[in-house]
């Protein structure tokens, strides 16, 4: 199994960060895949092979904890590239909304 488990919604509070610039505030960090919950239950091929695929968005995936489990919000295709190559670590954006102010590693 690549993630911990595959969702299809976000059970989290809206946290306000829209935008790239938003979360270019949270540092990445790296994040093991077996951890992560998607939010998303389909994939996109055309993204998975895209070469150019973050050209126009954030380079790292955004991950949001909450209540201690941790959701990959977006990046599913980096997720599972990652996986591909026979990796099981990825840095990401990790938003913490269970520590005190939410921007927390």
């Amino acid at each position: 199994m690549i993630f911990k488990s595959v969702g299809d919604s976000r059970p989290y509070p809206d946290h306000g960060l829209s935008s790239t610039r938003d979360w270019a505030a949270v540092p990445p960090r790296q994040v093991s895949l077996e951890e992560l919950t998607t939010t998303k239950s389909t994939l996109d091929l055309a993204a998975l092979l895209a070469e150019d695929s973050t050209f126009y968005g954030d380079l790292f995936p955004h991950v949001v904890r909450f209540q201690g489990e941790m959701y990959l919000e977006d990046g599913l295709h980096r997720a599972v590239r990652t996986a591909l190559q026979h990796r099981s670590i990825m840095h990401a954006r990790v938003l913490d909304l269970d520590a005190a102010g939410g921007l927390s590693e």
